[in-house]
C-alpha cells in the first residue's frame, strides 16, 4: 500500500510537472499538434511592463536620410519623413488571437514595445502611431501603450529625434448593412502626455461578428491548455485580456465624454457621435477612414453616400484616408457591384464582367455543377442555379458565399475580386472606394456644399507591431497577417464541420453566421490577399511633432505600397506653386508638375548599427535577420499616371463618366535620378466646373508577396482555375507567393476650384 502511494504521488508529480510545460520537450511529441518550439516564443508575458531598448540611431543616419533626399530634389527646403499610422500589437484581441501557438506563423506577444524598436531599428522609420483597437482596450492596456510611447520618445533627441511615437486608437466599426455600415477608422493624437489623450479610447458599437466580444464567451476553452501544456500560460493570459474586457463596466450614457470615470467602456454608433465625443475633449484630432473597400466585412453595396451628412462629416477632423495597407488597395473606383437593384428595390444578381466575376453568379455556377453531376436535367439544373444566384444576392452582410453549402475555396475561382485592381482588397467593394468619394457631392436645402476631401496616406495595418514592414518582399507567413490554422488538427478545433455539398442553395434567412464561427468569412482566400503593407509620406518643413502634425493637417501627404519612392506633386502658379493637398479656386488652366525618385535597393540582413544596440533574440524575433538596410542604387520609375476627376455638379449625376483613370499617362526614361513631368488641362476653364488631380508613380517591376493574389490562370481545357496561396498550413511556409508588381505611390489630390460661383 506504501508503495502504491508513493507511485501516485510521483505520478501526480509528474503530471505537474508535465501539463505545467517544464517536461523534456520530446515527451510532448505525443500530443496532438505538436509542433516544435525551440525558441520558447510563447515564454514572454504579453502583459509585462512596457520594454523598449534604451538606444536611438546615430545621428549621423538620420541626418543622411535629408540628405540623400536633398540631392534628389535639390529645389525643395522641405523633407520627407516616412511612416505608419495604423499599427497593432498584441493589445488588440484580434492580433492577440494571430499570435496563438495554434495560428501557423504565430511567434507569440508582440506588446507596444516592439513597435518603438520595429519602428527605430528594423524598417528605421521617422514616426508611427499606436492604433490598437478600442474595442479591445481595458484601463491597464491602454496606460501601458501610453507608457510605451512615453519611453520610445524619451530615446530620441528632442531637436532632432531619430523616431516620434504618437498615440491613437481604431474604432471598429461594422454595419449589418449598407446603410448601416460605417467601417474602421483610426483616430489620431498629437500629444501623448497628461491632458494631450482622453481618459479612454471611444470604441464603435460593434456588429455581432467580431473576433473577441467583451465577455466571457469569448475565452478559449481550457481544455487547449491540456493540449498545448508548453504554452499554457500564454492561452491563459489570452483568457485574461478577455475577462479584464469584460470586467469594464460600460460608462454611464448622458455624460460628457470628458466628464465620466476613467476606468468605464465607451462606444458609440456614427462617426458624427464619435465627432462629438472627442469635441467634449477640446483636443487637436484626426480621424482616418481605412480598409473601406475591404470586403472581408463591408456589406455588398456599401457606399459613401450616406456617410456625406452634416451629422456624419466634419471636414477637420477627417481630411486624410488611408488608400492602400497590408489588407489590400482601396483606390480605384469600378462601375461593378456585387448585386443589383431592381425597380422595386429588390436585389438581383448581376452578370459576369471582364473584370468581376460576382459570386452570387458563381454561386450559381457551383450549383449547376452539382447539379448536372447528379445526373439531373438542363431545366432542373438551371433553376436551381437561378435560386443559387437569388439566394446569395439577397444576403446584405458580407456572408453570401455560406449560401452554397460546403463549397470550397477553389470552388470559387476568383469570384468577388477585383482582377483589374493593383492588390486590390479582398471581396472589393468599389463604391467604397477613395475614387468614389472624392467624386461625390451634395448639396443641402441651405445650398452647403459637402465634399469629402482627403489627402492620401499608406499604412501597414500590422498585427505584430512591425510598423513599416514592407521594406523588403520577403517573410510573407511572419510578417504579413496572413496566417490560420497551424495544422489540420488545429483546423478541426478552431472550425466547425464543413456542410455536405449538396446541389441546392440555401435561403438567406435560414444562415446562421454566429453558428459559422470563422467560415461566416471568406478566411481562406484572405490569406492571398495580405501583403506587407505600405507607408505614409510627409512633407515637413521641420523634423518635429509640430511639423508633422501640421502637415498632416494641411494633407501635404502622399501613400506607398511600402517602398519608399520620393514623390513632390505641384500645381505651378505665376507666384509661386501649391504643392499636394493643396485646394485653389481660379479660371485658367491648371498647369502641374510631378517629380518622383524611385526607392533605394536593400542590402541583405541588418546593418551593424542594429546588430549591435538589440538584444540578440529581440532582434530575430522581430526582424528575422532582414532590416531596412539600403544600398546607393535606386529602382527606376517606370512611368506616372495622371487620374482627374470631377465631382458631381448634382446628386443624382452617375459617377461613371466622372472618374477618369488613367486621364494621362507618362512613361519615364528614368537613368537611375527620377523622372519628372508637366501637363496641363486645357478642358479645365472650357468645362467651367470643379476638378481634382492626383497622381500615381510607379516603380519598374519587382518580386512582390501576393502579387498575384488567387494566381488565376487557365488549364489545358480552356477554365478557368486558383492557386491560393493561403495563411493556413495548406501552403508551405517558405512560400512567399511572389509575383512582378510595381511598387507605387500615390499623391494627395490637388483640388482645383473653378472660380466665379458663389460658395458657401
Amino acid at each position: 500500500m506504501k508503495k502504491l502511494l508513493i507511485s501516485l504521488v510521483v505520478l501526480i508529480m509528474l503530471g505537474g510537472v508535465y501539463f505545467a510545460g517544464y517536461a523534456p520537450g520530446i515527451t510532448y511529441r505525443l500530443l496532438p499538434g505538436y509542433f516544435a518550439d525551440p525558441d520558447r516564443l510563447w515564454q514572454e508575458d504579453p502583459f509585462s511592463e512596457a520594454k523598449i531598448t534604451e538606444a536611438s540611431l546615430p545621428e549621423t543616419m538620420v541626418e543622411q536620410r535629408q540628405v540623400r533626399q536633398q540631392k534628389s530634389n535639390p529645389e525643395v527646403e522641405t523633407q520627407i519623413l516616412f511612416g505608419d499610422t495604423h499599427v497593432h500589437t498584441t493589445n488588440s484581441s484580434d492580433a492577440f488571437m494571430f499570435s496563438l501557438p495554434l495560428m501557423h506563423g504565430a511567434e507569440g506577444a508582440f506588446p507596444p514595445g516592439y513597435a518603438c524598436d520595429y519602428a527605430r531599428f528594423i524598417s528605421q522609420l521617422d514616426f508611427y502611431f499606436l492604433t490598437d483597437h478600442a474595442e479591445s482596450y481595458e484601463p491597464e492596456r491602454w496606460r501601458d501603450a501610453i507608457e510605451s510611447v512615453r519611453l520610445c520618445n524619451s530615446q530620441a533627441d528632442s531637436e532632432s529625434p531619430d523616431l516620434m511615437a504618437f498615440m491613437g486608437w481604431e474604432w471598429t466599426q461594422v454595419g449589418g448593412t449598407a446603410e448601416t455600415h460605417y467601417g474602421h477608422h483610426n483616430v489620431l493624437f498629437k500629444g501623448y502626455g497628461p491632458g494631450e489623450l482622453p481618459a479612454r479610447p471611444i470604441a464603435a458599437i460593434v456588429d455581432k461578428i467580431s473576433f473577441a466580444a467583451r465577455n466571457e464567451n469569448s475565452k478559449l476553452p481550457e481544455a487547449l491548455q491540456l493540449l498545448m501544456p508548453r504554452h499554457r500560460d500564454y492561452l491563459a493570459s489570452f483568457n485574461t485580456l478577455i475577462e479584464k474586457m469584460a470586467a469594464t463596466p460600460d460608462c454611464p450614457a448622458g455624460i460628457p465624454s470628458s466628464d465620466l470615470p476613467e476606468n468605464c467602456y465607451e462606444a458609440v454608433a456614427t462617426p458624427g457621435e464619435l465627432y462629438s465625443k472627442l469635441d467634449e475633449w477640446g483636443l487637436d484630432t484626426i480621424v482616418i477612414p481605412h480598409g473601406s473597400t475591404w470586403g472581408w466585412y463591408t456589406p455588398p453595396n456599401a457606399s459613401w453616400e450616406h456617410q456625406l451628412t452634416i451629422d456624419d462629416l466634419d471636414p477637420e477632423k477627417s481630411n486624410l484616408i488611408e488608400v492602400y495597407s497590408g489588407h489590400g488597395n482601396s483606390e480605384q473606383y469600378r462601375t461593378f457591384r456585387a448585386r443589383l437593384f431592381d425597380e422595386n428595390g429588390h436585389p438581383y444578381c448581376p452578370e459576369p464582367q471582364d473584370n468581376y466575376l460576382p459570386m452570387c453568379w458563381q454561386a450559381g455556377e457551383i450549383i449547376r455543377q452539382r447539379c448536372e453531376q447528379e445526373g439531373n436535367t438542363e431545366v432542373v439544373c438551371e433553376q436551381r442555379a437561378t435560386d443559387a444566384r437569388q439566394n446569395a444576392a439577397e444576403v446584405d452582410g458580407p456572408t453570401g458565399q455560406l449560401t452554397v453549402p460546403g463549397a470550397t475555396t477553389e470552388d470559387w475561382l476568383d469570384a468577388g475580386q477585383a482582377r483589374d485592381v493593383f492588390l486590390p482588397a479582398l471581396n472589393y467593394r468599389p463604391g467604397k472606394s477613395v475614387q468614389a468619394g472624392l467624386a461625390l457631392r451634395k448639396f443641402t436645402e441651405d445650398d452647403q456644399e459637402l465634399r469629402f476631401k482627403w489627402g492620401m496616406i499608406g499604412s501597414t495595418d500590422t498585427h505584430s507591431a512591425r510598423a513599416g514592414h514592407g521594406f523588403k518582399q520577403i517573410e510573407r507567413l511572419n510578417f504579413t497577417d496572413g496566417n490560420g490554422p497551424r495544422s489540420e488538427f488545429w483546423e478541426n478545433l478552431q472550425l466547425p464541420p464543413a456542410d455536405e455539398p449538396v446541389s441546392v442553395s440555401i435561403a438567406a434567412e435560414d444562415i446562421d453566421p454566429v453558428a459559422k464561427g470563422l467560415r461566416a468569412r471568406d478566411f481562406e482566400r484572405v490569406g492571398s490577399f495580405l501583403s506587407l503593407g505600405g507607408l505614409a509620406a510627409v512633407h515637413v518643413s521641420e523634423r518635429s511633432r509640430d511639423g508633422l502634425w501640421d502637415a498632416m493637417k494641411r494633407r501635404e501627404v502622399y501613400a506607398t505600397s511600402g517602398a519608399r519612392i520620393l514623390l513632390w506633386f505641384d500645381l505651378l502658379q505665376e507666384d509661386g506653386h501649391k504643392p499636394m493637398g493643396s485646394e485653389v479656386e481660379q479660371k485658367q488652366a491648371p498647369k502641374f508638375r510631378v517629380k518622383a525618385v524611385g526607392s533605394f535597393k536593400q542590402l541583405p540582413g541588418c546593418p551593424d548599427y542594429v546588430v549591435d544596440k538589440l538584444e540578440a533574440r529581440r532582434l530575430e524575433k522581430m526582424a528575422h535577420g532582414e532590416c531596412y538596410n539600403p544600398s546607393d542604387e535606386r529602382h527606376r520609375i517606370d512611368r506616372i499616371e495622371v487620374v482627374r476627376i470631377r465631382p458631381q455638379n448634382h446628386s443624382e449625376e452617375p459617377l461613371d463618366n466622372l472618374i477618369e483613370d488613367q486621364w494621362k499617362v507618362f512613361q519615364c526614361e528614368d537613368s537611375g535620378t527620377g523622372c519628372v513631368v508637366e501637363f496641363e488641362d486645357p478642358e479645365f476653364s472650357k468645362a467651367q466646373r470643379d476638378a481634382v488631380y492626383y497622381v500615381r508613380a510607379i516603380e519598374e517591376a519587382t518580386p512582390t508577396v501576393n502579387g498575384a493574389n488567387l494566381r488565376t490562370g487557365v488549364n489545358d481545357a480552356g477554365k478557368l482555375t486558383t492557386n491560393p496561396c493561403y495563411g493556413s498550413y495548406k501552403s508551405p511556409a517558405e512560400d512567399d507567393c511572389l509575383a512582378p508588381q510595381g511598387a507605387r505611390a500615390w499623391s494627395s489630390p490637388i483640388f482645383v476650384n473653378y472660380a466665379g460661383k458663389e460658395r458657401k
